[in-house]
C-alpha cells in the first residue's frame, strides 16, 4: 500500500484536503470553463487517487458547469478547487500545500488557448525591491501551506 499523503486547501482555510496515494499527470487545460473557473488564462490540475481525498475541513461547494462536470470551490473565500468528471477528480496544483514538483506535464484544448499566452513570460520582470519591502509589511489572512490547528483565521467570517 502507498503511503504518499499530500495536504493543501483554499486561501482562507475553510476547506482542506489530505490525498492518499500517488496522484496522476499535472496538466493544464485552455477550455472556456476552466479559464472562467480559474478566472484565468487556463486551470493547472492534477488528477488524484480514486477514493484518495479526505477533506478535513469543510468540502468545497460544487457547480455543475456541465452535464456531466461540476467545479468544485471554496464557499467561503471562493478559491477554485476541483474539476469533477466521470473519470474522476482532479484538484487545481495551486492548492496543494507543496506544488514544487507539480509541474504540467501536457495541455488540454490546446486549440483553445489565448493567442498571447506563450509570449507572457517574455514580458519585462517587476524589478523595484522597494515594492517587495513594502509587500513584506503587508498582513495576511491568508491560511498558511501547511497543516494548522491554529483556525479560523483573522478575516474569515463564520
Amino acid at each position: 500500500m502507498n503511503d504518499t499523503v499530500r495536504t493543501g486547501g483554499c486561501q482562507c482555510g475553510a476547506v482542506r484536503f489530505r490525498i492518499h496515494g500517488e496522484l496522476g499527470r499535472p496538466s493544464i487545460c485552455h477550455c472556456r470553463m476552466c479559464q472562467k473557473q480559474f478566472g484565468s488564462f487556463f486551470s493547472a490540475l492534477v488528477t488524484v487517487p480514486k477514493d484518495g481525498v479526505e477533506w478535513t475541513r469543510e468540502e468545497p461547494g460544487y457547480f455543475q458547469s456541465s452535464v456531466n462536470i461540476d467545479r468544485g470551490f471554496c464557499p467561503r473565500c471562493g478559491t477554485p478547487l476541483t474539476y469533477r468528471h466521470p473519470g474522476g477528480l482532479e484538484i487545481a496544483i495551486g492548492a496543494f500545500d507543496d506544488r514544487s514538483d507539480l509541474a504540467p506535464q501536457i495541455q488540454v484544448n490546446h486549440a483553445a488557448r489565448l493567442p498571447w499566452v506563450e509570449k507572457i513570460f517574455d514580458a519585462p520582470v517587476h524589478e523595484d525591491p522597494g515594492y517587495y519591502s513594502r509587500q513584506e509589511a503587508v498582513i495576511s489572512f491568508q491560511h498558511p501551506d501547511h497543516e494548522t490547528e491554529a483556525w479560523p483565521a483573522r478575516g474569515l467570517q463564520l
